[in-house]
């Protein structure tokens, strides 16, 4: 079993089931077909015993990590590579991760429609799935740390979106996520985490990783009341804000934002009409960080240029122009992407693509022309 040479994970997977029942094998928890930037996923070293003494490898290289479990708070294109898991000189064979970097991989968005990212626990949240292209042969998926990852079931009334309620959240933490029926296609992650039974108070945050670059607000939440009077945060043991704001917010958000806030409020009830106000702390909830996505940048100079400076060679730029005249917009539109055709071709010496984008933009010109003569001829016909 030792000497089995290099292959995919399912081959060797399958291979040690059969031939090496005591083997080790790396498994991905939940099992994402998919893996993107920002997700939450395990690594487990399967069929060894305890929870510690495990030796972990990255592309060959011994990592600090001993647990049998290896927790992804964040996936980044950085973790992509091949991992391998080492107990008592025994090691398993290579788990080959992938993870896209690329935001426009997600086919469908999965959103909170009623509820928190963090609930009080034994409470439910109303979760929402939006895909244009339609929803048919769409499932849904719950993860759990320590179970299996379940199905969930729902009734398809819309095209395009559906709307479901999760069962009761009694665990520090649970995935949701969707995908099609071939699992192919999926939609973000949702993370939704629980504060104790034994608080009122839940600190609040984005239920996606933080943006390097951007803003991130957290909110001191006292359920059943906003008649907060004052808030002190924390991050770690150190106070970061005492004020009588309920909110708390980092401008630009840089990598040393990571790391576990708590928030402690001061505060009462309308109904209370006499006693001292309560005061309670909330449980501590990790933020997490990630790199800025990929996006292009529209800047005015000398006329509207669009830039990327994160993105691949050879990219292909896109213009759109809204306007309340639609056919103006989709001559704007045309003209635009025709235009950044033209430009790359020429410099390629392509003479062709050029007539055939000006003869694109010439005939949808004539079409247009008679479409606004037409119009305005059947308005003037109108009024008569």
């Amino acid at each position: 079993c030792k000497n089995v040479p290099s292959c995919p994970h399912t081959y060797f997977t399958v291979y040690h089931l059969f031939f090496c029942p005591s083997a080790f094998l790396v498994s991905m928890l939940p099992g994402l077909k998919m893996v993107f930037s920002g997700d939450l996923f395990y690594l487990s070293c399967d069929n060894s015993a305890g929870e510690s003494g495990v030796k972990w490898y990255f592309n060959n290289k011994e990592e600090k990590q001993t647990n049998k479990t290896w927790k992804f708070a964040v996936a980044s294109p950085k973790h992509s590579g091949s991992y391998q898991c080492e107990r008592n000189g025994q090691k398993s064979g290579d788990f080959n991760l992938d993870v896209m970097g690329k935001p426009h991989e997600h086919h469908a968005s999965l959103t909170i429609k009623t509820g928190h990212p963090v609930m009080q626990y034994g409470h439910s949240v109303m979760l929402q799935l939006d895909n244009e292209d339609g929803l048919e042969g769409w499932v849904c998926w719950v993860y759990r740390e320590g179970t299996k990852t379940k199905k969930i079931k729902f009734k398809l009334e819309n095209r395009d979106h559906v709307v479901f309620q999760t069962t009761r959240l009694e665990v520090p933490e649970t995935i949701f996520w969707c995908t099609d029926k071939s699992q192919n296609e999926r939609s973000n992650q949702i993370i939704v985490r629980t504060s104790g039974g034994h608080t009122d108070i839940s600190l609040e945050m984005y239920p996606f990783p933080a943006v390097v670059g951007e803003t991130l607000t957290l909110k001191c939440i006292a359920w059943g009341t906003d008649q907060i009077s004052k808030t002190v945060f924390y991050k770690g043991d150190t106070i970061i804000m005492h004020d009588a704001k309920s909110t708390y917010s980092i401008t630009k958000v840089s990598e040393s934002t990571q790391g576990p806030y708590r928030c402690d409020a001061t505060y009462t009830h309308k109904a209370r009409t006499s006693g001292p106000e309560y005061h309670r702390v909330s449980d501590i909830q990790d933020v997490f960080v990630k790199e800025p996505p990929i996006k292009a940048v529209l800047s005015e100079g000398n006329g509207l240029s669009c830039s990327c400076q994160r993105c691949p060679p050879n990219v292909s730029y896109h213009w759109y122009h809204k306007n309340d005249d639609q056919l103006w917009e989709l001559t704007v539109m045309i003209y635009y992407i025709c235009f950044i055709s033209i430009s790359v071709q020429t410099n390629n010496s392509n003479p062709i693509v050029i007539v055939i984008c000006l003869f694109v933009v010439g005939l949808l010109a004539v079409v247009i022309a008679l479409a606004l003569y037409y119009q305005r001829k059947k308005r003037n016909n109108t009024s008569k």
